[in-house]
């Protein structure tokens, strides 16, 4: 009889088994030979050397069953990656056909998420196919920044890596591999990969991967709202004296309460200057893009803090017309970009061109940047976004001397009110008003008063009238002239072009009360002294501006800024030295240092409710000193210093006037003709009044009498048409 023995022969071979017990019989020799080398002594050669040999198994290996199994199961994972990674090249060269196919290498939208800007007015890139940005990190492609199809290609590939890489790994990533997407191209340019995706149909799905550091940037910031922050100019800071702009990025719970800054955080771009520089080296470098711009993302509290508790502006909110989707994409694209070195230039690629260049991103067919003059100005921002219907509502943060100033002109009201309600007496302005009580409401120091709550994260309800300065009841800031005069005996035609800003005659509503900052001023003066012939007999250079500003801060108003002035001009001027002095073209400089005066009424809001406006009429003293030099004055230059005195006074909404004494003492030198004087005063009067026809309009008339009687001409009249473009 027969018995079926179940033991392994004795050359070693299995006896034959069917298909369906290899797996589990396989799976337990190699169960078996673990727990057998768990007993085994450790070979010496661990010991000795902490080298571990070849853990295969020969053995087993060699066993067809075995052999057979593991080779099916590489040959299975093979095949899925095989064809995983057919799907993706048939799926990449189905976008590659679709991009030729409509051109998107040369799409607005992705030439811009490349810093393509394809800007006509612009007089440095104007025709060339290259990228802003010289970072050879910001692109795949060797070629990208010459070549945004190498670039969309390069993007194409690693989508399509992707696709491969999220099949072959599974749904679950380790931490460790996390932390290595951030690295990865679609971590690196989630706006770019946004785009593609939408505009390709991609399935997000299929390409999606952990970003720990870009989720947790967005999750911080939770973009929701985006609204562009105006705080208004300030000279006492040359940097900000035209202004600045900046982003309010806002959360669900801030954009649905104004109030809640401490849920916002403010993207400011501004220049990376060297405070170790000086201020002239400075300015020339933030002119000519010596340095290179910050991308600067904090706190909102923080940075309103800075205007309106240390700066003392008022600022301007206005909402965009923007849909969350719209916000979310440029705070990807911000991602971005936010750590490039480009070079900052201060007139014309600055903070207020980087937010009309990030809207372009999601609105490309409304090209904001290119409609922008060549210099660009925070104000003409906030005018140009109203002007494209961008704008959705506005609103108005005092700063804390605003709002000091507001209880100032309530405070100086009831005294006057209770002065004149006793008998037999006669009080003027604010006379009634104790000294002392007034010092307390103006110091900073001791009146705390502010917009801003006392712990700095929320803003106080408005308590007081809005005031006159929102930039966008403002006249446009270049200005063109045209006028007839007297000089003398000799009549004249003036032509003149500012390219901004605004001077204290200006119309003043948008600007901040007694702004005077013009820069880029040139007159040319046409003299028609024959009478015989009807073309003018010399034209003359009359003045070139390089930069003008008086900053006007009055002692008894809230206010804590002194009052000075500056202009750097090439002028003509009248040479009080010599007989019959004419006139001449000299370079020059003069500086100004004094006090001012507010006086008058304060404007009131509707119902009569309290502005934070000073009173609005000035007067003021300032000391001067002036250096001026040309070929024609005797001995080439004179020094001068001295006093002017003057006052404006707002007659109505529609006119003001202006009167000045200029007292200056000027020294060429000592002399050996005995006509010549070495030094001597020359004191001169000036009267300008000004009517607005409309915003964009004026008349303006202009005298000045030089009282120094060695001068060939005192006298000069001058009635000119102004124009606001």
């Amino acid at each position: 009889m027969s018995k079926n023995s179940k033991s392994i022969a004795v050359n070693g071979m299995l006896p034959i088994i069917s298909p369906c017990a290899r797996l589990p019989l396989a799976v337990a020799a190699l169960l078996l030979s673990a727990q057998a080398q768990a007993f085994l002594p450790t070979p010496l050669s661990v010991v000795t050397t902490g080298k571990l040999g070849n853990t295969t198994n020969p053995a087993l290996t060699s066993s067809p069953i075995i052999k057979r199994t593991i080779d099916d199961g590489i040959n299975d994972t093979q095949n899925a990656q095989s064809t995983q990674s057919a799907n993706a090249e048939q799926l990449l060269t189905t976008w590659r056909q679709k991009v030729k196919a409509d051109n998107l290498a040369q799409h607005t939208t992705w030439r811009r998420l490349l810093y393509f800007i394809d800007d006509e007015k612009s007089i440095f890139s104007k025709g060339e196919n290259k990228s802003l940005v010289d970072d050879s990190s910001f692109f795949l492609s060797a070629h990208g920044q010459q070549d945004s199809g190498a670039e969309l290609d390069a993007m194409l590939v690693a989508l399509s890596e992707q696709l491969t890489t999220s099949a072959n790994s599974g749904t679950n990533n380790t931490s460790m591999s996390a932390q290595a997407n951030n690295s990865a191209a679609l971590c690196r340019f989630p706006a770019r990969v946004q785009w593609l995706t939408d505009t390709l149909n991609i399935d997000k799905t299929r390409v999606q991967v952990a970003c720990p550091e870009f989720d947790d940037w967005m999750a911080t910031l939770a973009p929701e709202q985006l609204s562009v922050m105006f705080a208004q100019e300030y000279l006492d800071n040359p940097i900000s004296a035209f202004g600045h702009t900046l982003l309010r990025i806002d959360s669900p719970t801030s954009a649905a309460d104004f109030t809640q800054i401490h849920h916002a955080y403010a993207l400011n771009d501004t220049v990376d200057g060297d405070t170790a520089d000086s201020f002239l080296i400075y300015a020339v470098k933030a002119m000519s893009g010596g340095y290179d711009n910050s991308i600067e993302i904090d706190p909102y509290p923080k940075k309103l803090a800075d205007y309106l508790k240390d700066d003392e502006r008022d600022t301007w909110t206005y909402q965009l017309d923007l849909t969350p989707t719209e916000v979310r994409q440029i705070m990807a694209h911000v991602w971005e970009t936010k750590d490039l070195d480009i070079p900052y230039y201060f007139a014309t690629d600055n903070c207020a061109s980087e937010i009309l260049r990030l809207i372009d991103v999601v609105r490309p067919k409304m090209h904001l940047l290119s409609q922008l003059p060549y210099v660009v100005i925070p104000s003409d921002v906030v005018n140009l976004l109203d002007d494209e219907k961008m704008l959705v509502s506005t609103r108005y943060t005092p700063a804390d001397s605003t709002v000091r100033q507001a209880q100032l002109n309530k405070a100086r009201q009831a005294a006057k009110l209770s002065q004149q309600s006793l008998d037999n007496q006669e009080k003027l302005g604010y006379q009634g008003i104790d000294k002392d009580a007034e010092k307390q409401i103006k110091s900073a120091v001791s009146n705390p008063a502010s917009s801003m709550s006392e712990d700095k994260q929320r803003l106080q309800p408005l308590a007081i009238a809005v005031s006159n300065n929102n930039p966008l009841d403002r006249h446009p800031l270049q200005r063109g002239q045209i006028g007839i005069g007297h000089r003398g005996d000799n009549s004249y035609i003036d032509v003149g072009l500012r390219a901004g800003f605004h001077d204290i005659l200006d119309r003043p509503a948008g600007f901040k009360q007694f702004f005077n900052l013009e820069g880029i001023d040139a007159t040319l003066r046409f003299y028609d002294d024959d009478k015989d012939n009807k073309q003018p007999s010399s034209v003359v250079l009359q003045n070139f501006t390089l930069i003008r500003g008086r900053s006007f801060n009055p002692v008894n108003s809230a206010q804590k800024g002194k009052t000075w002035g500056a202009n750097i001009e090439a002028t003509r001027i009248s040479d009080g030295s010599q007989q019959e002095g004419t006139d001449h073209l000299v370079g020059s400089t003069t500086l100004e240092y004094g006090k001012s005066w507010a006086f008058g009424t304060p404007r009131t809001g509707p119902s009569g409710s309290v502005t934070g406006e000073m009173p609005p009429q000035l007067c003021y003293t300032l000391a001067t000193g002036a250096v001026q030099a040309g070929r024609g004055i005797n001995k080439g230059y004179r020094v001068g210093a001295g006093l002017n005195a003057g006052c404006l006074y707002q007659i109505n909404n529609q006119l003001r006037a202006q009167a000045e004494l200029q007292l200056p003492y000027w020294y060429h030198g000592s002399s050996d003709e005995l006509d010549v004087r070495g030094h001597y005063w020359q004191p001169i009067t000036t009267l300008g009044l000004q009517y607005d026809i409309d915003k964009k309009q004026a008349l303006r008339l202009n005298a000045s009498y030089d009282w120094q009687d060695r001068v060939d001409a005192n006298d000069d009249v001058k009635l000119a048409y102004m124009r606001y473009f």
